[in-house]
């Protein structure tokens, strides 16, 4: 069992660590706001830094992200802890809804914004971050464990 709480934490630091790096490298080799092709018509490299949320709502209301990403780790780490120690796929959504709160919050209390810069080129979508895919892939493995623990409980029936 100690294993897999280390895979857990161990996967959790990689993903935040990749993040960061991530971050540093496009802050310090590609200038704000210039794009490059990183796969021709679909994703693209630009450099922006983001003082709000998604599509940046909330821009400049860095208080209320500070309480909001203290509010979610704790939130979170109770939920991993208190977790089935048998349900892995919801046990690993809170890993990467924590490495993506986490990976975002390092740049916020930091940097005083975030770091973006995943651009979608086949679509009007905002450029977003390895945080922001963190969470998007927490949310669906989450959205995975329910409909399994559902599917379950129907059978137990």
């Amino acid at each position: 069992m100690v294993l897999v709480q280390l895979v857990y934490w161990l996967l959790f630091a990689v993903l935040v660590v990749g993040d960061q790096a991530f971050k540093s490298y496009v802050t310090l080799n590609i200038a704000p706001m210039s794009v490059h092709d990183f796969i021709p018509g679909l994703l693209s490299i630009t450099h922006i830094t983001n003082t709000g949320a998604a599509w940046s709502m909330l821009e400049g209301k860095m208080m209320f992200f500070y309480l909001v990403t203290i509010i979610a780790v704790v939130v979170l780490v109770y939920l991993f802890i208190k977790a089935d120690k048998k349900d892995y796929l919801y046990r690993f959504s809170l890993i990467f809804l924590l490495a993506g709160t986490v990976g975002n919050a390092i740049d916020r209390f930091t940097r005083h914004f975030v770091v973006d810069m995943f651009n979608l080129d086949f679509i009007n979508f905002p450029i977003f971050n390895l945080a922001d895919t963190y969470i998007t892939i927490g949310v669906i493995l989450i959205i995975g464990s329910l409909i399994i623990q559902l599917a379950g409980e129907k059978n137990n029936k």
